[in-house]
């Protein structure tokens, strides 16, 4: 008999220990459902992983940096569709049964969903770019909750370990192997950090930076100028 297809949700975490709660509280419908979620933490120092344990199937310690947290993570996850979560983006309801569905009438074995943010305004227009950018180019974001069979991922060779842009790279070798699953149903991500930083001046400094990116540059020279370390954090 044919085992069943498992689903892992992978979150890296870096200091959320305001968040991480309500974050995982929010994932608990589809671990009822036998989803595994795994909590990659970064060497938080504010007891982030103390509390995700409480609410997650494995809590695993990786080096700073989102790359290699969720390639950690993966690695430790035993599902056979991994989704890349960030801990400020909620799925939807039913987003367990869209991916996997999706992908077994597609054929696809990579996708993204599309994204909202938590406020309108200008970020309702952002939102809708980033869906029509997608659709075009097949390029995902870490925003828009990536999700890959374990097999494509690893014939990927997972996320490289750059310290951003780093679901645009995974997303270009992805493509390679098949085009990706969009599902329209959204996910709904922080503006938080586009508000303090004000939206128009992010989204420009984040063309700037993909077109630097896709020009050569080095990643940990973009990750100073988003405001990152050269860790990605």
């Amino acid at each position: 008999m044919a085992t069943a297809t498992t689903l892992s949700i992978v979150m890296p975490v870096l200091n959320e220990a305001a968040g991480i709660e309500a974050a995982l509280k929010a994932l608990q419908r589809f671990r009822a459902r036998g989803v595994e979620i795994v909590v990659a933490d970064g060497e938080s120092s504010d007891g982030t992983a103390d509390i995700a344990r409480g609410y997650a199937d494995r809590v695993v310690g990786a080096p700073r940096g989102r790359a290699l947290q969720m390639n950690a993570g993966a690695a430790a996850a035993s599902g056979d569709v991994l989704i890349f979560l960030h801990a400020d983006t909620l799925l939807p309801a039913d987003a367990d049964r869209r991916v996997m569905e999706g992908l077994a009438r597609s054929g696809c074995i990579w996708g993204r969903f599309d994204v909202r943010f938590d406020s309108g305004g200008l970020l309702g227009l952002v939102a809708a770019a980033m869906n029509a950018r997608s659709r075009l180019t097949g390029i995902a974001t870490g925003d828009q909750a990536m999700f890959v069979t374990r097999a494509a991922f690893d014939e990927a060779g997972g996320f490289p370990p750059i310290a951003l842009m780093e679901d645009i790279a995974l997303s270009v070798k992805l493509k390679r192997l098949g085009r990706p699953l969009c599902v329209s149903a959204r996910v709904t991500t922080s503006g938080r950090r586009w508000r303090e930083r004000g939206t128009l001046r992010t989204v420009l400094l984040m063309w700037r930076l993909r077109l630097a990116y896709f020009c050569g540059a080095d990643p940990a020279n973009l990750a100073r100028a988003y405001g990152y370390g050269v860790d990605g954090t």
